[in-house]
């Protein structure tokens, strides 16, 4: 983080709203358009957090984001005339190239997502509401693509995992499915693409799913 980033970012968190307004129109325009670059660069990059991925990949794919914990991460109507809100959950992806080459592991964009901390009262929870699931792909920071499908394309392929018998306060670690588990199924659509951008970073993709995004 650059220091007047720094600087910023800790006037933000310490001082009053009258001192970091004062602060920010000392700053020149350029200065001003550098700093936010740089800050939405490190927060749609953050290992810790994909708030941001999941907002750009729920409001890209056309449903209102929510921002809290709870509940789903997106809602949006089923009609133009209201009926029944169909709910999504957002499942983004980021490649860091910095030193890709030089890992020992080479991770790939592969439609991959996952459900923490699972129960089978959620699984049956989220089948019934049939909620839509939005897998995206970012390559350091840049959006690639967004995937939709319906819950039920990886219904089996989570029930697997999801033991219907448990332990009171037990749970699944991790659910997980990728593009492999829905490829055939008839929910699924290509929300976005940004093919030019898939074609030159063919390698951090997997076959399968690159395949699919170019020729479709």
């Amino acid at each position: 983080m650059n220091q007047d980033l720094a600087q910023i970012v800790t006037y933000y968190a310490t001082k009053s709203h009258k001192e970091l307004n004062e602060l920010l129109l000392n700053k020149s325009k350029d200065n001003l358009i550098s700093n936010l670059t740089d800050l939405l660069t490190a927060y749609i990059n953050d290992k810790n957090s994909s708030s941001l991925r999941e907002f750009v990949t729920v409001s890209i794919a056309g449903y209102e984001h929510n921002p809290q914990k709870l509940g789903y991460n997106g809602f949006k109507q089923s009609s133009p005339i209201g009926g029944k809100a169909i709910a999504c959950e957002a499942k983004p992806k980021n490649i860091q190239t910095d030193g890709y080459d030089k890992k020992v592991i080479k991770p790939k964009l592969n439609g991959e997502g996952g459900f923490n901390d699972y129960t089978y009262e959620r699984f049956e929870k989220d089948a019934k509401e049939n909620l839509h699931i939005l897998t995206s792909g970012f390559i350091d920071g840049e959006l690639q693509y967004i995937l939709e499908f319906s819950f039920s394309a990886i219904y089996e392929r989570l029930k697997l995992q999801v033991p219907e018998n448990r332990t009171i306060g037990t749970y699944t670690r991790m659910a997980k499915f990728n593009f492999s588990h829905y490829k055939d199924h008839y929910s699924l659509k290509i929300t976005y693409a940004n093919k030019l951008s898939i074609e030159k970073n063919k390698k951090y993709f997997n076959k399968s799913l690159y395949s699919f995004l170019i020729n479709e």
